[in-house]
């Protein structure tokens, strides 16, 4: 079928979309941790599944101990610290303002990749960033009374968003640094058969690995009567499963399936369209306020992006 690889990716950045939505609702209904909790635990369910059909077994067959060690710290930091921020942010900006700062992500991957890997930043990763910042900026900077350039967000929400930007590039990196690993490790005549499932696989380990540190993290800060409590909502159960679907299972395994169709620049680049077609529907869903500054920041934001996997 023609054009399958861009048809795909576009209902990928429709599912981010989705997901960035019902997030907002989940979070502001079952508060961060318990909402991560179910979201970890609901994923790893549905990938176990989806483990045991292709690899015979409902875990990650074949990871060895540094598989393991990487993918469970690309967890940490891209699904706990990375999601909490985001999370945090959908509270106290709104999806809407949370979406455009995860286009921060890319930069945050191509710094870590130069500090961990060793690889190069191009003048066009330079130019990629800048344009990417500008876009943010029109979009949550504004005048005030004194007619100075100040933020039209409360900071917090800001700083929570640009976390998550970080988090998920800083976890990529180390997600790449473990399916590397775990790619070496598995037997070499073996290796063609399952090599498409492995980025699921590891991701299981990643979302094990985020579920441990957000029960933790939930136990310690607030204990177990809030998850009681929410365990009881039936409908945030719907909401947590849309969230997992969109996200983290479904949404990431169409991600990987559309790079097999078309060229990873134009599908990184279509992917990255989310803060646009989130506008509308958060103005509907939440009453957000939708200015021209809004579209023109979101516009550059996701050019930007583009330029990283295009020039």
């Amino acid at each position: 079928m023609q054009f399958l690889g861009e048809i795909i990716s576009l209902v990928v950045a429709f599912l981010w979309m989705g997901s960035a939505l019902v997030s907002e609702v989940l979070s502001k209904r079952w508060g961060v941790f318990v909402s991560n909790v179910w979201r970890m635990f609901i994923t790893t369910l549905f990938i176990a599944v989806l483990c045991w059909y292709f690899l015979g077994a409902p875990y990650p067959v074949y990871a060895d101990g540094k598989t393991w060690f990487w993918l469970a710290l690309s967890g940490f930091v891209g699904y706990v610290m990375g999601d909490y921020c985001l999370f945090k942010s959908y509270i106290m900006i709104g999806s809407l303002y949370g979406q455009l700062m995860m286009t921060l992500s890319p930069a945050a991957a191509a710094f870590a990749a130069w500090v961990m890997l060793g690889q190069h930043l191009t003048w066009n990763n330079l130019l990629a960033m800048a344009i990417t910042l500008t876009g943010i900026a029109i979009s949550i900077l504004g005048r005030s009374e004194g007619h100075k350039v100040a933020l039209k967000l409360p900071w917090q929400g800001v700083l929570f968003a640009i976390g998550a930007g970080l988090g998920q590039g800083f976890g990529l990196v180390l997600s790449k640094v473990g399916l590397d690993h775990y790619v070496h490790a598995v037997p070499a005549d073996i290796l063609p058969s399952i090599e498409n499932v492995l980025p699921f696989s590891a991701n299981m380990i990643r979302c094990i690995s985020g579920f441990i540190f957000f029960f933790l993290l939930m136990w310690l800060h607030q204990g177990l009567g809030e998850f009681r409590r929410c365990s009881k909502d039936k409908k945030g159960y719907l909401l947590v499963v849309l969230a997992c679907c969109f996200g983290p299972f479904i949404g990431v395994g169409l991600s990987l399936m559309a790079l097999q169709y078309t060229a990873a620049g134009i599908a990184s680049t279509l992917m990255a369209l989310s803060p646009i077609l989130i506008i509308y529907p958060s103005h509907w869903l939440f009453k957000t306020p939708v200015t021209l500054q809004n579209i023109l920041g979101s516009i550059i934001s996701c050019v930007g992006v583009s330029l990283f996997f295009l020039l």
